[in-house]
Order: C-alpha cells, then structure tokens, then sequence
C-alpha cells in the first residue's frame, strides 16, 4: 500500500495541515463497489477527506462518520473513518451515470445534488459530535471548508481531487486540509490564502509527481514547515460475521421472547417482521458488494437465531408458523457485477 496522509504545523504553530495520496484507497472503493466514474470520484472525495479527519481524532476507538444527504442522483455518501488512517465509505447508487460538467470534467456537484452533510464524531463519550451543513458547491471540498469555519469555527482550506482513466479505473486520488490557528497573525492569514488562491487542481500536481510532502510545500510555501507523522491510509472494510449476528440479534430478542412466553404469537411475528425488514436492508446496504456472498452468513445467522428462539419457547414454533404465512419474505437474488458504460 502506497497511500498516506502526512501531519504537520507551520509558522511557529499558527498552522496545521495535512496532505494525502489515497490513489489505492480510492481505486480499491471502486473495485468493491463497481462504481461509475462520477461516483467514484465523488466517493474518493469524501474518502481522502475522511481519512484525514480520522487521524485528527486522538483516540484508538475513535470514529469520525462523514454523511451526504442530498437529491441528487447519487444518493448520497457515507464515509467512515478511524484515527489509524483506515477508510470505508460507500454511495447510495454506484450506478450514476450523467453528462459531464461546462468544464468537461466529471459532474460531481450535479451527481450529488443539493442537500446536506452530517459529520459524526464517537469519541466514546455518552453521545457523539454532530455537526451539520448545508451544502454550499455539492463539490466537497468547499463543502468541508464551510463546515469547519461554521461547525468547528476553524478557518480551513481543503483540496481534493480524483481523476480517472479511460478505462475507468483510477489514475490519480488525494488532497490536502490547511488550518489556521485562533492566535495566527493577519500577516500569515494573508500569505496562506494566497498560496492556497494558487493551486487550481489538486489532480494536476499529483499528475506532476507530487507527494503529499510537496503538496504540503507548496500549499504552505514560504512558512517554516515541520512533519509529524506519517501514517498509511488504506480501504478498510472491518464486516465480520460476528458484527452481522449482533446486528441481527439487536433486532430484540428479550422483548421478542417476552411476547412468545405470553402467548402474543401474532405480535411477535409483527416485531419480529418488523426489525428484521429494517436491520436486513441496513446490513445489506453496508456490506455491498457482498451481498451474494453474505445473503448465505446472513440465512445461516437467521437460521440459528430461530433455532435457539424456538428452543427456549414453546410458543416460537406457532410464531413462526404464523409469521411464514403473514410476512412477506425478501426474495434473494445473486449480483453479479457488471461493467459500467464509458461515461465521462
């Protein structure tokens, strides 16, 4: 793996950047998820931004949720990211597919429509950060920097880019967030916006061989700049069969036993339709493109919960019954993956 982000301060502290290289990251995304370009670009956005914002977060547990909301085609974006540099994330439909932009590049802004982002920090506390923005651009960057002067009341900078292929795959992913310090002087303020107001594409400078250390330098040229760390940033999808069955069983099994042993077999069936409807559509969403795989983990979970449910209640077996009469069963299909058109 060849991606990393890279912590730093400058001008004596009054700023702290970071910059990254997510090309593997962001093509890995699209393997999994088999997205069209507009899609993938917009998804390694929010990727490369998302893996940056976790390695500001200090603790090991730490979990930073960046959410889109919007109307546009794209149905949105959901990252997730760890303090470690680890990355997933995955787009509400990988299929979109729209004309490019007035200039001719990939319509991100048009994919992901007008709406709003949702940043989630778990930071183990008795409930989790959550700011929320209205979408200034729908591109992203300028979306994060609106959030961190509003929400966070930081003054920032964000680039990120991805480009592509011919063939769809991607050629170039990463970006860079620059912050200013409360206590940062009118006289570094003005320089930074300065070089900032220079770099027009970030995708280009990486096409040019750039590094996140020479992003960095030229993002903060003419400041004395010190590197911190260097962590590596990867696609990391921590789906297990343990998480699944958890996820399954919270569908409430205590309430669900309680309702059998009182003989409440029909409202059992109701509860029990209920949140395996919901719990199976969000499981399912969050572990594409492994549905075909998983349809199985998840009929074997399913299966042994029964079992273990009909075991400790008499009353389970005519709840079952019942409930294979009364609720509509998911039908399971096999994905197959297919190739997504040439769209620019």
């Amino acid at each position: 793996m060849n991606d990393y982000i890279i912590r730093a301060i400058a001008a004596n502290d009054q700023i702290r950047a970071f910059a990254a290289v997510t090309t593997e990251t962001v093509e890995t995304a699209r393997q999994d998820h088999n997205t069209s370009p507009v899609a993938t670009a917009a998804l390694g956005r929010l990727l490369t931004a998302g893996a940056m914002m976790g390695t500001m977060m200090k603790g090991d547990k730490d979990i930073l949720t960046l959410q889109i909301k919007a109307g546009g085609p794209l149905e949105g974006i959901t990252v997730t990211a760890d303090s470690k540099g680890r990355v997933k994330g995955y787009v509400g439909n990988p299929d979109v597919c729209i004309p490019a932009n007035s200039k001719g590049k990939l319509d991100v802004a048009g994919a992901v429509g007008v709406g709003f982002m949702n940043v989630i920090k778990d930071m183990g506390l008795k409930e989790p950060y959550v700011g929320q923005v209205a979408l200034q651009t729908s591109e992203i960057a300028e979306d994060l920097t609106y959030y961190f002067a509003t929400s966070e009341q930081v003054p920032s900078a964000v680039g990120l880019g991805v480009l592509m292929n011919k063939d769809n795959t991607v050629r170039q992913a990463g970006g860079f967030i620059v912050q200013l310090m409360p206590f940062a002087e009118e006289s570094t303020i003005a320089k930074l916006e300065e070089n900032v107001q220079k770099i027009t594409s970030v995708t280009n400078l990486l096409e040019e061989g750039h590094t996140p250390e020479s992003l960095l330098e030229k993002v903060l040229e003419g400041f004395d700049m010190e590197i911190n760390e260097k962590v590596p940033t990867e696609f990391y999808c921590n789906c297990s069969k343990s998480r699944v069955e958890r996820a399954l069983i919270s569908i409430g099994r205590k309430e669900l036993n309680e309702l059998i042993q009182e003989g409440k077999t029909k409202e059992a069936a109701e509860l029990f339709g209920k949140g395996l409807g919901y719990y199976s559509s969000n499981i399912i969403h969050a572990i594409t493109p492994y549905a075909t795989a998983d349809a199985g983990l998840i009929s074997t979970v399913l299966r042994h919960l029964a079992s273990e449910i009909e075991e400790k209640n008499p009353g389970a077996k005519e709840m079952r019954e019942w409930a294979e009469t009364h609720v509509e069963k998911p039908e399971l299909k096999e994905i197959k993956r297919i190739k997504k058109p040439n769209c620019k």
